[in-house]
């Protein structure tokens, strides 16, 4: 009896102990392989992984239109660790996935990593290619990703998101709002601490300014303006120019940021804020604002025009000399009305070299405007900053050659102009709030301005719309060839215009690059101009300011 009772305690021990060792190898030896297979499971459940934040383009009615959005994709991913051959699995999923086998086998040979994401986005053909395979270790199931339902609508004002955009491979946003408002989008991420589980936390959406229906129009009206003159690229702004609100932007080409990959790199930057140029002759409504606020002329101040200037060894013709001639006596009205260089470089003598600079800084010409997009550069003003620069640095200046600026620059300073002189920071995210940055001429200044404006565009009747008083300038630039010191044949024709005049709703700027056979502004960015406003003005039912024609 004594014998079996120490039998059955032996066996208990031993059944006892056994139980011990399976818990120490559980919690001990195998326990970070069981943590990490549970976190592994946890990410693709989503409970780890933080839904990224949605963003919005809005329209009149404040309704919302999801422009970047999550949805359901095939998600293949590897658990390394269960992989038995990570180089034979390398070599069979490079032509897959279209990355090098080595660079592959990096990532499937680490020995204890539970998960390595490998195609956010799979096609059918390489989810049946993978699924083919049979490897274990190797997964397809849905998982969620990033997708933009608008297509190429605002993509460079959007950006992308990339799959593997830092290092602990989270998804990072790349270029435009998806960057800019990266820490706010992205949300924070869960964690796993013992049997402790943190769940994430869901991203912002971004509500943008940018008016869906302005948008599509003014990219539609864009294309059809690169067709029509097979030029290269080409840009719009759509401004508020009482808040500094973006209400459209874009360039030519632009990008599929659900295929972004297919894309040209360069058509990811937004020229708009990221491309610097010669505005041209629309520089001249900031020569006349300057020298109407300091005193130095009156839109009636006149000048005999001789058709050309010859200063610091150089020839500075109109551009219309060889057909018309001379001018004779105009004023600065007329200046504006016929777009005379030499009426420029008057005004900016009259003015003076130090008080010209120093208001052009105060239209914002050496600072960032400071819009909530990624990248932006600012112009320069060199030319007028060499010690001792020669007064034909700032005759050129005066038209709008030889200095050089943003897309979004120049639109906010003509803004300021459309908002009795006052300039705003732009801004493309609704929940920030209008910022006045500063005064850059009076009110008064910026309404005779206005008004020149105004008369430059009857004169000339392209821009002009029924019952609306229409306040505009054109620009038709010659392209700098910097290694040779000299301008090109090619140009840059931009146009920038507001309405109604009177009580300024909205700021247009349409700048076309390169154009064929280089034609004047007027027969190319004004006439898009015109069917752009028109729209604009039929879309808000904005009421007409003028009864005459």
């Amino acid at each position: 009896m004594a014998f079996r009772f120490a039998v059955l305690i032996s066996a208990f021990s031993l059944i006892y102990g056994g139980l011990v060792w399976k818990l120490y190898d559980v919690q001990l030896q195998n326990g970070s392989l069981y943590s990490n297979a549970a976190e592994t499971q946890l990410r693709l459940a989503g409970v780890l992984e933080p839904v990224r934040g949605y963003i919005y383009l809005s329209d009149k009615h404040g309704d919302k239109i999801p422009v970047a959005m999550n949805a359901d994709f095939p998600f293949v991913y590897a658990v390394p660790k269960k992989l038995a051959n990570a180089e034979a699995a390398a070599a069979s999923l490079s032509a897959i996935i279209g990355r090098p086998a080595d660079f592959l086998t990096s990532i499937l040979g680490k020995k204890n990593d539970p998960y390595e994401p490998l195609i956010t986005k799979a096609t059918k053909e390489q989810v049946d290619a993978v699924n083919e395979l049979n490897i274990d270790g190797l997964y397809v199931v849905q998982h969620p990703a990033r997708s933009y339902p608008l297509n190429n609508l605002a993509s460079q004002v959007v950006g992308f998101v990339s799959a593997n955009g830092s290092k602990d491979n989270r998804p990072q946003g790349q270029y435009g709002i998806e960057s800019f408002y990266n820490g706010d989008l992205l949300g924070k991420e869960g964690a796993v601490d013992g049997d402790v589980v943190k769940s994430s936390e869901a991203g912002k959406d971004i509500v943008l300014t940018i008016d869906r229906n302005i948008q599509a129009r003014a990219e539609n009206i864009l294309g059809k303006l690169t067709s029509e003159h097979d030029a290269p690229s080409g840009s719009f702004i759509v401004e508020e120019p009482k808040t500094g609100k973006i209400l459209a932007m874009g360039g030519l080409p632009g990008f599929d940021p659900n295929n972004y990959g297919g894309a040209d790199i360069k058509n990811f930057l937004n020229p708009n804020v990221q491309g610097v140029y010669e505005p041209g002759s629309i520089f001249k409504v900031i020569t006349m604002a300057t020298g109407i606020d300091s005193g130095a002329i009156t839109p009636d101040t006149t000048y005999y025009d001789a058709g050309s200037v010859k200063m610091n060894g150089r020839t500075i013709s109109n551009w219309d000399y060889e057909e018309k001639g001379a001018h004779g006596n105009i004023t600065m009205t007329q200046v504006i009305e016929q777009s005379v260089n030499t009426g420029a470089i008057f005004a900016e003598k009259q003015i003076g070299h130090k008080t010209f600079y120093d208001y052009l800084k105060k239209f914002g010409l050496k600072e960032l405007t400071k819009i909530d997009l990624p990248g932006e550069r600012t112009g320069s003003l060199a030319p007028m900053e060499v010690r001792g620069a020669p007064d034909v640095n700032f005759a050129t200046a005066s038209y709008g050659q030889g200095l050089s600026v943003t897309p979004i620059r120049l639109i906010s300073a003509i803004s300021a102009l459309a908002n009795g002189g006052i300039l705003m920071r732009p801004y493309v995210n609704a929940n920030l709030k209008p910022e006045v940055i500063r005064r850059a001429v009076s009110a008064d200044a910026a309404k005779k301005v206005t008004d020149m404006m105004i008369s430059a565009v009857d004169k000339a009747a392209i821009a002009k719309i029924p019952g609306y008083f229409v306040a505009g300038k054109t620009g038709t630039a010659y392209v700098p060839d910097f290694g040779k010191n000299r301008y090109t044949d090619q140009v840059i024709n931009t146009y920038v215009g507001f309405a109604p005049a009177s009580d300024p709703q909205f700021v247009i700027l349409i700048k076309l690059d390169k154009p064929a056979r280089a034609p004047l502004a007027g027969t190319t960015v004004v006439p898009a101009f015109r069917e752009l406003a028109e729209f604009i003005l039929s879309y808000y039912n904005v009421k007409p300011d003028r009864t005459e024609n």
